[in-house]
C-alpha cells in the first residue's frame, strides 16, 4: 500500500507539470518555426513545377497558412484541446493519423534500444567496477570511450557496409521484408532481423554513457559503510555486488536514462532515415524538408509528453529501489 500511495503522489505530481511544460513546449516551437523559410505549399508547388500565384493562394488560404501568426497560434491551441493536431498538406491526411501510424515503429525501436542500452552497459560497468585498475577495466574503458566518441550515423553506415554488403547476414534498411505473408514466429523473427542494426546503432552511445555511469556509480558504492557492514557479516563478494552495490547504483542510471528518452528519440531521426526506417525520427524529417510544420509540432508534442512519462516511471522505479526517495516527498 505505501508503494501504491508514492505512485499516486508521482502520477499527480508528474499530471500537474506535463500540461503547463507540453503548453509551453508547444508555443515556443510553433513561434520558433515561422522563423524557417517558406512553408508546405512552396514544397508542393516546387515539387509540382506548374503551380500558379492564384493556386498556391488558394492553398494557403484552405489550411490557414495566410492568416497572421497569432491568429494561427490561436487556432492551432484551439484545436489541440479538442485532440486536434491539425492537417498535413503534404500528405493530406490528418496529423493525428499520421502520427500514430508511425508510433508503434518507434517505439519499438527506441525501446529496444533503451533496454539493450541499459543491460549491456550496467553489465560493463559491473565487470569494471569490480576489475577495477586491472586490465580488463582499462580495456572496457577505452571501449566505451569509443563507444561514445564515436557518431552514431558513422557507426550505422560502417554496419550496413560489414553486415549487410561484406558479409550478407543483415539487410541494410526497412522494417520487413517488403510482400512477404509471414505471421507468427516468422514474422517475428523477420522483424527481429530489420532490428538489429538499427537498434545496435542508435544504442551504442548510451552502453558507454551507462557503463561509465555504473562504474563510477558502483565503485563509490563499494566504500560506503553498508557494504562493510556486509563485508563483516560474511556475505560474499559477489553477494555484496548485486544484492547492495547494484541496487544503488542504479539509481543515478535509470536518472539518466529517463532523461535520454527525449535523446533517443532525436537520435532516432538519423538512423531511421540510414536504414529507412518508418517511424516518428524518418516522419519529422521528411516533414522538416517538407516544412510542413504541423506534423513536425505533433511529433514535438507527442515527444515531450513521452519525457515526461518516461521520467514519471523513473520516479516510480526510484521509490520502488529506494523507499526513502517515497518518504522525502511526503515530507
Amino acid at each position: 500500500m505505501p508503494t501504491l500511495s508514492r505512485t499516486a503522489r508521482i502520477a499527480v505530481r508528474t499530471g500537474l507539470h506535463a500540461l503547463p511544460t507540453a503548453l509551453g513546449i508547444v508555443i515556443i516551437s510553433f513561434l520558433l518555426l515561422q522563423f524557417a523559410p517558406g512553408d508546405a505549399v512552396d514544397v508542393l508547388a516546387g515539387e509540382a513545377g506548374s503551380a500558379t500565384a492564384e493556386g498556391m493562394a488558394e492553398m494557403r488560404a484552405r489550411y490557414g497558412l495566410d492568416q497572421p501568426v497569432l491568429t494561427q497560434l490561436w487556432a492551432y491551441l484551439s484545436n489541440l484541446v479538442h485532440g486536434n493536431l491539425g492537417w498535413s498538406p503534404r500528405y493530406n491526411m490528418p496529423v493525428t493519423q499520421l502520427i500514430w501510424d508511425r508510433v508503434p515503429e518507434s517505439l519499438v525501436l527506441t525501446g529496444a534500444a533503451l533496454v539493450l542500452a541499459l543491460i549491456v552497459g550496467i553489465g560493463l560497468g559491473a565487470v569494471m567496477a569490480a576489475r577495477e585498475g586491472r586490465l580488463t577495466d582499462r580495456l572496457l574503458s577505452v571501449l566505451s570511450l569509443v563507444f561514445y566518441s564515436v557518431p552514431a550515423f558513422w557507426i550505422g553506415l560502417m554496419l550496413i557496409v560489414l553486415f549487410s554488403i561484406k558479409l550478407g547476414w543483415l539487410p541494410s534498411g526497412g522494417a520487413g521484408t517488403i510482400g512477404s505473408s509471414a505471421t507468427g514466429v516468422a514474422a517475428l523473427l523477420d522483424k527481429l532481423r530489420y532490428m538489429v542494426l538499427p537498434t545496435i546503432s542508435l544504442s551504442l552511445f548510451y552502453i558507454a554513457i551507462y557503463a561509465r555511469l555504473a562504474r563510477v556509480s558502483m565503485i563509490e558504492a563499494k566504500g560506503q559503510d553498508f557494504v562493510r557492514t556486509a563485508r563483516a557479516k560474511g556475505l560474499s563478494e559477489r553477494r555484496i555486488l548485486f544484492r547492495h552495490v547494484l541496487r544503488n547504483a542504479l539509481l543515478p542510471v535509470t536518472t539518466v536514462a529517463g532523461m535520454h528518452v527525449g535523446g533517443m528519440l532525436g537520435g532516432s531521426v538519423v538512423i531511421e532515415t540510414i536504414y529507412g526506417w518508418p517511424g516518428l525520427g524518418r516522419l519529422a524529417y521528411e516533414a522538416v524538408m517538407g516544412r510542413d510544420f504541423t506534423v513536425l509540432l505533433g511529433i514535438l508534442l507527442f515527444s515531450s509528453l513521452l519525457v515526461i512519462v518516461a521520467n514519471a516511471l523513473v520516479d516510480v522505479l526510484h521509490s520502488i529501489l529506494d523507499p526513502r526517495v517515497g518518504g522525502s516527498d511526503a515530507a
